[in-house]
């Protein structure tokens, strides 16, 4: 997955080499261009109910990319599954459409023609699938989901519901702010470190720089050690390592990982971003379903 020169008139969608290999999967992170959304600089396909922009105008744009994944057929169109996302470990087995979005961060099923989405515009959409059992989980992961172990848990309950081997697990990882750009706070760093062993890692420091301060050291001495008033600190997190590194803690081979998304804060253009966009953005979607067996129904 990666970044593309597209036309403001078309959907592109996003999909993980390792997922297109099933057959039976239907899979995509969507991008921005392409709908019919005017509220975030025209013809964006904005998937979420969001403030700022219409109902009907999300709707349509989720018309318009179920026909692009190929799950819309005339009177026939797959269910879209969708959570009421609380930035929480909630994860819920789907066997039939609910009447309203439950109220969680993680969705599972292994029932033909449902098609499991997550919204995001800057957390993670995390797709994970069983290529035995034909199995599906779609997971959103922010920096709160993944402290208390969204994709390790989704990993446990695919277990629980469908005997799923770690092993036969494929993942995906799809577009959200990496750790160029995801700037946060020292009280997250203190919640990773309390749950991770590895928590330490996973963050940047960056001394910001002070031209005057360089030129004229001397105007900063202070009574401190070493002298010095301290420039602050910039911290980086790098949240797509952390759900990779619980990926594997859970059991999903390396191999069977792909995190190779673009950053939706260096690529605006492309995808929303709540930091690039100043909290005004609309949604983009991570979703699987399965295939129906009998080939006459696909």
């Amino acid at each position: 997955m990666g970044p593309k020169a597209i036309s403001k008139a078309q959907i592109e969608l996003l999909h993980s080499e390792k997922l297109a290999k099933l057959p039976w999967l239907v899979h995509a992170f969507s991008t921005r261009p392409g709908g019919v959304s005017r509220a975030y600089g025209g013809n964006a396909l904005n998937l979420g109910y969001t403030k700022h922009d219409t109902r009907a105008a999300a709707d349509k744009n989720r018309e318009l990319f179920l026909k692009k994944l190929g799950v819309a057929h005339g009177r026939k169109t797959w269910p879209l599954i969708t959570l009421r996302q609380i930035h929480s470990d909630l994860i819920h087995y789907v066997d039939r459409p609910p009447e309203r979005p439950p109220a969680g961060d993680g969705l599972i099923t292994d029932i033909p023609e449902l098609l499991l989405a997550v919204q995001a515009a800057d957390c993670l959409p995390v797709i994970v699938v069983d290529r035995k059992r034909r199995a599906v989980g779609v997971f959103h992961a922010g920096w709160r989901g993944t402290v208390q172990r969204i994709v390790e848990k989704g990993v446990g309950e695919m277990r629980k519901h469908f005997a799923s081997d770690p092993r036969n697990l494929v993942a995906a990882i799809g577009p959200g702010v990496q750790a160029c750009c995801y700037e946060v706070g020292e009280e997250v760093r203190t919640r990773f470190e309390a749950q991770f062993a590895y928590g330490a890692s996973l963050f940047r420091e960056v001394k910001q720089s002070d031209p005057v301060r360089e030129k004229y050291p001397l105007l900063f001495l202070t009574a401190r050690a070493p002298g010095h008033s301290q420039l602050p600190v910039k911290l980086f997190l790098d949240l797509v390592e952390a759900n990779r590194l619980q990926l594997v803690d859970a059991g999903v081979p390396s191999k069977n990982i792909t995190a190779s998304a673009p950053c939706t804060a260096c690529h605006a253009e492309l995808l929303f971003s709540f930091r690039a966009d100043k909290g005004v953005t609309g949604r983009q979607m991570g979703v699987a379903g399965i295939r129906p067996l009998d080939p006459r129904h696909r």
